[in-house]
């Protein structure tokens, strides 16, 4: 969730003179569309299909084009209505622009929804945004365009654009290629694509500001979001699981695993979840508090492939606490230490052959059946640990202890 490095100095009438800015830049270069949204009345309980909406309100807003590509093939049904099917249009609208027009008649309608006054129809989560099903009507042209997918970019008040989907999808196929290009070449070694999803710079369960305890510099519903974006973008570019790592706050992580529950059920996408955690010193807990068996208990519901712990401290440092994981974990164990730990300038100064010594005790003792590096870690750190286990067989499953 990248932050313009503006916005984290800037007073708050600073920017809101930037997005008064914004707005005027979209009615001078923007033109003006009318936003048509869905009224969903009827939904199939089992598959979750929409059976039945009707679109009967228009509102005029003003959107800035920045995609706009050619045409797909025609059909014969959708010529016959003076249709024409597009591959592919992107614009930009303005949150505030769209919250002054259309969310106070959205937000009428859903009220008496909730008030049993309006019945028939569901507008939920209709308020904030767009929503992928409405449509979009150009006037110039008279051309109408079905919402595919809305990127809601946090904080609203940014320059330039967050690449977030762009960049996660083109990795993701970047990956996706090299795996499959090894896995060719050596067919009785598959390589697997993990999709990472880090922790973001907020913690959703404690407060940055000692002197306002109960404040909170974000809220669960905008990690969900932004991992969402994320999270699609990284199943949708080919990944063959997803690895919710560096974990501090589990709050962060039920966040995370809520948005890939969510996007993976709107893909039709079953893939598997991997969750490492992070313990931040010698005090063995992550920084909101919890030892490695709360952290276990908090996250074990949600049928992982595996658990485990990464980052933060070296491969001696970090055995005890793999121990104590793979003690109750009825899951896969993963561990991914750093190279030692930073000097004071910030380098990791063990070498590849002193961290393999070390990663040797948890394959001696059976405590995990995946192993790799984090921080300080290098290609040679990791070819000297892929030659350790090819001796030893992994970590059997057991029934947990908890």
């Amino acid at each position: 969730m990248a932050l313009n490095p503006f916005f984290l100095q800037g007073s708050q009438s600073e920017q809101y003179l930037i997005q008064d800015l914004i707005n005027e830049q979209l009615r001078i270069y923007g033109i003006e569309v009318y936003y048509l949204p869905r009224k969903i009345f009827t939904t199939d309980n089992i598959i979750r299909e929409i059976q039945s909406s009707k679109f009967d309100d228009t509102f005029l807003i003003e959107a800035y084009l920045t995609n706009y590509e050619g045409y797909a093939p025609g059909s014969d049904i959708m010529t016959k209505f003076g249709l024409s099917l597009k591959n592919e249009i992107s614009i930009t609208i303005s949150r505030e622009r769209y919250e002054e027009f259309v969310a106070p008649f959205l937000e009428g309608i859903s009220s008496g929804v909730r008030e049993g006054r309006i019945t028939g129809f569901d507008f939920a989560d209709l308020i904030t945004r767009p929503k992928e099903g409405d449509l979009i009507y150009f006037p110039l042209g008279e051309r109408l365009f079905e919402i595919k997918r809305v990127e809601s970019e946090k904080p609203f008040y940014q320059l330039g654009k967050n690449y977030v989907y762009e960049l996660n999808y083109a990795s993701a196929q970047v990956a996706r290629k090299a795996a499959d290009d090894y896995s060719l070449r050596t067919p009785d070694k598959p390589r697997f694509v993990a999709g990472s999803v880090g922790p973001t710079n907020k913690t959703a369960s404690m407060s940055p500001d000692v002197n306002d305890p109960g404040y909170r510099a974000i809220t669960f519903d905008q990690l969900v979001e932004a991992y969402s974006l994320q999270i699609n973008a990284l199943i949708e570019g080919g990944v063959d699981l997803i690895l919710i790592e560096t974990i501090f706050d589990t709050l962060n992580a039920k966040a995370a695993l809520f948005a890939t529950q969510e996007v993976q059920e709107a893909l039709g996408s079953k893939i598997p979840v991997m969750v490492s955690g992070t313990i931040t010193d010698a005090s063995g807990r992550t920084l909101s508090g919890q030892t490695v068996e709360a952290f276990l208990i908090s996250l074990q519901h949600a049928e992982l492939l595996s658990i485990g712990l990464n980052c933060a401290l070296g491969a001696d440092q970090l055995l005890s606490y793999i121990r104590r994981l793979a003690q109750n974990a009825d899951c896969y164990i993963s561990a991914h230490p750093n190279a030692g730990l930073p000097n004071a300038f910030g380098q990791y100064d063990q070498d590849a052959e002193a961290m393999g010594a070390l990663i040797k005790k948890y394959l001696d003792e059976s405590l995990v059946n995946i192993i790799g590096g984090c921080c300080g870690s290098t290609p040679e750190h990791i070819k000297v640990i892929a030659e350790l286990v090819k001796d030893y067989t992994p970590r059997a499953l057991k029934s947990p202890a908890l």
